[in-house]
C-alpha cells in the first residue's frame, strides 16, 4: 500500500487557505459595534505613557510611532489607532470579513490614522515600510509555517523597534487539547448545528476536567470563541523554551514578559518555596522555565521582542549599580491599592488586577506605601527617596526605595522611563 506525500508548500497553502474560510465564517473576536468604551480608558495619558515604557524603558515618550498590527482580526488595528491617535496604524489580516468589521469601526470613529490591508502576515513586506511597534496577538500559533510569519515580521520591524507577541502555551490548555481531539474524532466540525451540540455536551463535562476553569471565561459564552478553541483548523503551543527558541531562531531577542510576576521566582507563593534559593542560581530562562511547570495553568505567553542586532541598552532595566536612581516611576493603570483586612505589619496591600494567579499580592508598610504614592510619573526614584522619612527603620531611604521600586516592576506595578540616565 503506497502513501502519496504532499509537498510541504502545498500543504501550508491549503493549511492556510483552510484557516482562512474558517475565519470568514467565524470571524474572531466577536465584532463589536462601537468602541467608546475603549476610547474613553485610553485618553488616559498616564495609561499610554506606562504602555510606550513597558516596550521601551530607556527611550523618550512618542506619540508618533508607526505601528503594525498583524493579523488585525475584527478590531484590535482600530483600537490601537484610537489609543494612539498621532501614530500611523497598519492593520493586516488574510480574512476579508476581519478587515471589513474594521473599516466599519474605522469609518464610525474617524480613525483616520489607520491604514488596512487584507494580507497574510507572511506577505507583510509588501506593505513597502518598516514599524517602530509590531503588534502579533493570537496569530503566528495558526500559521501553517509559524517561523515564515515571524521571519516575515522580523524584517519590517525598524532597527529600535518593539514586538508585542502573544503565543498559545501548552500547560494551561490542556482541557482545550482534550477537548480537540474530541471532536476530531467524531468529526465534529464548525456548522451552526454542530457548535450548538457541542456547547450543550460541554455543560456534562466532569467537574475536575482541565477545560472548566477556561469555560468559567464569560468569551466561552459566545460561538465564535468556542470554534476558535475547540474547532480550529490548526493550532499549536509553545513551552517558555520553545518560544524563547522560536524567537531567537528568527533574529529577535527576549525583552520581558508583559506580565513578568506570574514568571518570577522573587513574587507569590514561588518566592516561599524550598526550592527559591535553588531556582535562584538558574539563568534566568531557565527561572521563567521552572515557574511555568510549577503554576502548569499558563494558557499563553505574552512578550516583549526586539531585533537581535538592536542596542540592548535601550531596554535593559538595571538596579546593580547607581543608575535605577534616575529611573522615574509610572505606575501602572491596573493596580489596585487595597487598605482592609490586610497582614500583620502592612499598610496597604498592592494587587494587579490583570494577574489571574491569586498570590501574587505585594504588602508594603507606612514608608513603602508613601513612596508608592510618592510616584507620579514625574519624580526619580532618588527624588522619592530623598522626601520620604524612613526614621523607624535601619535601613536609609535610598536602600528602602531600591528594594521596593526592584519589587514593585517585578510585581509589573510600575514601570520606568529610563531615558534621563547617560547610555555609556
Amino acid at each position: 500500500m503506497s502513501s502519496v506525500m504532499i509537498p510541504a508548500t502545498e500543504w501550508r497553502t491549503e493549511t492556510a487557505e483552510t484557516v482562512r474560510e474558517f475565519y470568514e465564517r467565524l470571524p474572531y473576536p466577536r465584532p463589536v459595534d462601537s468602541l467608546d468604551n475603549y476610547q474613553r480608558l485610553w485618553r488616559d495619558e498616564s495609561r499610554r505613557r506606562a504602555d510606550f515604557h513597558l516596550h521601551w524603558p530607556a527611550a523618550p515618550y512618542r506619540k508618533d510611532r508607526s505601528i503594525l498590527i498583524a493579523g488585525c482580526g475584527t478590531s484590535q488595528a482600530a483600537k490601537h489607532a484610537m489609543r494612539w491617535p498621532e501614530a500611523r496604524v497598519t492593520g493586516i489580516d488574510f480574512s476579508a470579513t476581519s478587515v471589513q468589521c474594521t473599516e466599519a469601526l474605522k469609518r464610525k470613529h474617524k480613525l483616520d490614522n489607520l491604514e488596512l490591508r487584507q494580507l497574510p502576515v507572511e506577505r507583510a513586506a509588501e506593505l513597502g515600510t518598516g514599524f517602530d511597534q509590531i503588534v502579533c496577538t493570537g496569530v503566528l500559533h495558526h500559521l501553517a509555517d509559524p517561523d515564515a510569519g515571524l521571519a516575515a515580521l522580523r524584517r519590517v520591524l525598524n532597527p529600535d523597534g518593539a514586538m508585542h507577541l502573544m503565543v498559545y502555551a501548552p500547560f494551561g490548555r490542556t482541557g482545550v487539547y482534550l477537548l480537540q481531539e474530541f471532536c476530531q474524532r467524531l468529526g465534529i466540525g464548525s456548522t451552526d448545528d454542530d457548535i450548538r451540540d457541542l456547547i450543550t455536551a460541554l455543560k456534562a463535562l466532569p467537574a475536575a476536567h482541565p477545560l472548566q476553569p477556561l469555560l468559567r471565561d464569560p468569551d466561552f459564552r459566545h460561538e465564535a470563541a468556542l470554534a476558535d478553541a475547540l474547532l480550529h483548523p490548526q493550532d499549536r503551543a509553545y513551552s517558555v523554551p520553545e518560544v524563547l527558541d522560536f524567537i531567537g531562531a528568527n533574529g529577535l531577542t527576549f525583552g520581558r514578559w508583559v506580565r513578568q510576576a506570574p514568571y518570577s521566582i522573587r513574587c507569590g507563593a514561588v518566592a516561599k518555596l524550598p526550592q527559591a534559593a535553588r531556582m535562584a542560581h538558574l539563568p534566568l530562562a531557565e527561572q521563567y522555565a521552572a515557574v511555568e511547570l510549577f503554576r502548569g495553568t499558563m494558557a499563553r505567553h505574552s512578550l516583549i521582542a526586539y531585533r537581535s542586532d538592536a542596542c540592548a541598552r535601550r531596554r535593559t532595566i538595571d538596579f546593580a549599580g547607581d543608575g535605577w536612581r534616575d529611573y522615574v516611576p509610572i505606575r501602572m493603570p491596573d493596580v489596585l491599592c487595597i487598605q482592609e483586612r490586610l497582614p500583620a505589619g502592612a499598610a496597604a496591600v498592592l494587587i494587579n488586577q490583570t494577574h489571574t494567579a491569586t498570590d501574587l499580592f505585594l504588602p508594603v508598610d507606612a514608608t513603602e506605601r508613601h513612596m508608592f504614592d510618592a510616584a507620579d510619573g514625574k519624580a526619580t526614584i532618588g527624588e522619592i527617596a530623598q522626601r520620604t522619612s524612613v526614621s523607624a527603620r535601619k535601613e536609609s531611604a535610598l536602600e528602602v526605595a531600591r528594594a521596593l521600586f526592584e519589587r514593585l516592576w517585578w510585581y509589573d506595578h510600575v514601570v520606568f522611563d529610563a531615558s534621563c540616565p547617560p547610555l555609556s
